[in-house]
């Protein structure tokens, strides 16, 4: 264990070292990713400065809202960057490097490699929205609600990293899966970061039961503020999302463990 948690920290060093070795490129792409993800942010404030809210929730509820989404999304992609990037692993044969070396497959994927702008840019957002509202929405921060955000943070991230972790397996089979990960994970998590109660119920079937955002933010979210559109859904919603995570993570998991045993080199 302890030579497991020095290599982790070699890796997660020798990463930030790489992503950081021009400090002023690193700053300004990490703040081009910040602008890039805040556009959206700007034109929603401008949106409810003129019709106040939307089903029921103002714009610093909403503020909140994309919060979670993107705090859960910069720290996730810290540990699965790897993952998110493994149908280029896959193609190019830098896969077959990592097969050599004596380290589980799964470990040297998640740490050789860490999106640090993308984590800066989605995570700094997701905090300075969580600053600017989590005062303003009600909430009260006691202990029993501080834990209950850490633990569906944590959740949140799960959620999204077994994502990445099944597309990664799937690539085993069939290389190429942009196309799968644009349809599955961005266009859906574009739709996350509104109440799912606006969207119609084939939308909200898909951000419940197959690509479960809504766990990642917004039932989270309805606990912390219970706004009137919970009614819609059952209660025990709100508890799920760290159960949730846990149980989407080790089914990936044992999908990629059965998975990598079909791996065929592609070349180079």
């Amino acid at each position: 264990m302890k030579d497991t948690l020095h290599l982790m920290a070699v890796y997660t060093k020798t990463t930030a070292k790489a992503w950081f070795q021009y400090r002023v490129d690193a700053v300004l792409r990490s703040l081009a990713v910040f602008l890039r993800e805040a556009t959206g942010i700007i034109v929603i404030w401008f949106t409810l400065l003129k019709f106040d809210t939307l089903k029921g929730w103002d714009i610093y509820e909403m503020l909140f809202l994309f919060s979670l989404l993107f705090l859960t999304y910069g720290i996730m992609i810290i540990f699965f960057t790897g993952l998110r990037d493994f149908g280029k692993t896959v193609r190019d044969g830098s896969f077959d490097r990592f097969i050599l070396r004596p380290r589980g497959l799964l470990f040297q994927i998640i740490f050789v490699n860490s999106d640090w702008f993308a984590a800066i840019g989605h995570g700094g957002l997701g905090l300075v929205l969580f600053l600017l509202s989590a005062g303003k929405v009600g909430i009260q921060w006691d202990l029993f609600n501080a834990l209950y955000y850490i633990l569906t943070v944590a959740g949140g991230v799960l959620i999204q990293g077994a994502v990445f972790l099944f597309l990664a397996a799937l690539n085993i089979y069939l290389l190429q899966t942009e196309s799968l990960k644009e349809m599955l994970y961005w266009n859906m998590r574009k739709f996350a970061g509104y109440p799912i109660s606006i969207f119609n119920k084939f939308i909200q079937i898909i951000m419940i039961y197959v690509m479960p955002f809504a766990f990642v933010n917004y039932f989270p979210a309805q606990f912390l503020l219970r706004k009137s559109d919970m009614a819609e859904y059952p209660e025990l919603y709100l508890y799920l999302t760290p159960i949730i995570g846990i149980v989407m993570y080790l089914a990936a998991y044992c999908f990629w463990r059965f998975s990598i045993r079909f791996y065929k080199s592609s070349g180079n």
